[in-house]
């Protein structure tokens, strides 16, 4: 039978499809080994703090192994999928079982981390003080890449408490986990390992913060309590009443993003009650133009429209703070953002200059928007350089808010509902289409003169939309 080298072997690592994110939880496999790909072909989709991405193989060949399970967070620059590829392919598409039979397992684990490439180096691991052979060796690779991405052993392959690193020897290790322990004041050489191969985990530097000084311990002679549990992971709750939902990816991120946008940028918000009546009749005689056939026409058009007009009126609106040069950075375009309910998560992509966009080009761009957002594969580029953002809180039926800003940028307009109301018109109350419009802002940058033109700009053109034609 033909046996396959490690130099037929390709090894695809986890790529920074994010602009410096540092993980990526893979969604789906599109592949399994066995399975041929050629190169472009889609292998697997993964969700950055940013967007869902897709994820193409670079090279032909038949996949010989997943290291990752579906749902399991990897740091970018870990190889997640290796291929066979040239004279190993055929190889590779043998039987599982006899390869496995035949062919050596290779000794210790490949060097996935980022920086370093996949060698066949006869480099082993040191054995831990008191263990011949660790039980850790044998186990999956894939269980040992998930341990080392923080998720612990596909089961307990190791001893409970293996004596710590030999003096001298430096500790075994992750990057965030010699942080966490820096962050924590933790000597990473007097913890006690507990992943394979003699690894420390965040576990064991949680653990060692909880436990007691031993020199203050008194010796017992009955077996040693428990270690104290990780402060991330609670001993129990009750499952019929709570539920526990992970914060990562794209909603971690804007959790993030929000509370460092609300303790760095001093908000002011602003509203203003407007008819719109005759926005919304508008809205229904361009839904029966031609010109907008296929094109999506909604009220959220005529704002965005209206809030661009507000903008070129009162360019210092669309900026930005430089704290590192303590200058006002004025933008000449506009990235327009829309915030967008997504089922990861909120997120807010923007219309690459908008302002230059005639509103036939920017209701297709706004379709485009919101339908790639609502498949979940908005790219991290179109989440890069916004401006301004709007908000529409009114499609939930709420009538207004004070929204966050979204990090960088300088003004953020909140929609609320339109709704049929009361209102004085033409000196007589009479129903009319009404709703209420929020601004926020950065008053580090936009004082409330400048604020309060913008908002009023805004709702002048949405209760005359002629001012389109005559502002714009």
């Amino acid at each position: 039978m033909t046996t396959m080298t490690d130099s037929s072997v390709r090894e695809f690592k986890m790529p920074d499809v994010g602009e410096g994110l540092t993980e990526a939880e893979i969604l789906k496999w599109y592949v399994q080994p066995g399975d041929t790909v050629t190169d472009g072909q889609v292998v697997c989709e993964v969700e950055t703090a940013k967007a869902a991405v897709e994820l193409p193989i670079p090279y032909d060949g038949v996949v010989r192994e997943l290291h990752f399970p579906e749902g399991t967070t990897v740091d970018v620059g870990t190889s997640i999928i290796a291929v066979a590829v040239g004279d190993g392919a055929a190889a590779a598409a043998e039987p599982v079982q006899e390869a496995v039979a035949e062919e050596p397992k290779p000794e210790g684990r490949q060097p996935v981390l980022v920086g370093y490439g996949v060698s066949t180096s006869s480099t082993k691991r040191r054995p831990r003080k008191g263990a011949e052979a660790p039980a850790a060796a044998q186990a999956p690779s894939a269980a040992i890449q998930a341990e080392l991405n923080g998720h612990g052993p596909a089961a307990p392959a190791a001893p409970a408490a293996p004596p710590a690193p030999v003096s001298g020897d430096r500790p075994l290790a992750k990057p965030p986990v010699r942080k966490l322990a820096k962050d924590l004041g933790v000597d990473l050489a007097t913890v006690v390992p507990s992943g394979p191969d003699g690894i420390i985990t965040r576990e064991d530097v949680h653990a060692a913060v909880a436990a007691p000084d031993p020199a203050q311990a008194a010796p017992r002679s009955e077996p040693a309590a428990p270690a104290a549990p990780s402060p991330s992971a609670p001993t129990s709750y009750d499952t019929t009443r709570e539920t526990r939902v992970p914060v990562k990816g794209v909603r971690k991120a804007t959790a993030a993003a929000m509370v460092g946008s609300a303790f760095t940028a001093p908000h002011v918000t602003e509203f203003v009650t407007v008819d719109v009546t005759r926005t919304m009749k508008l809205v229904e005689e361009l839904k029966q133009d031609k010109e907008y056939t296929g094109l999506r026409v909604n009220p959220l058009l005529l704002i965005a429209k209206a809030l661009l007009v507000a903008i070129k009126r009162n360019p210092d609106i669309n900026a930005s703070w430089d704290e590192a040069a303590q200058e006002i950075v004025v933008k000449h375009y506009v990235n327009l953002g829309i915030a967008a309910a997504t089922p990861r998560g909120l997120i807010v992509p923007n219309i690459k200059d908008a302002h230059a966009q005639t509103l036939p080009q920017l209701a297709g761009s706004l379709g485009e928007l919101v339908s790639t957002a609502r498949e979940g594969k908005t790219s991290p580029a179109a989440m890069q350089g916004g401006t301004v953002t709007i908000t529409n809180v009114g499609v939930f039926g709420v009538d207004t808010g004070t929204p966050i800003l979204n990090p960088g940028e300088s003004a953020i307009l909140a929609v609320g509902a339109i709704k049929l109301q009361p209102w004085v018109h033409k000196g007589k109350v009479k129903p009319r289409q009404v709703t209420t419009l929020a601004l926020s802002f950065d008053h580090r940058l936009v004082d409330g003169e400048l604020g309060s033109k913008v908002l009023a700009d805004v709702a002048a053109v949405l209760e005359q939309p002629k001012r389109l034609i005559s502002w714009a």
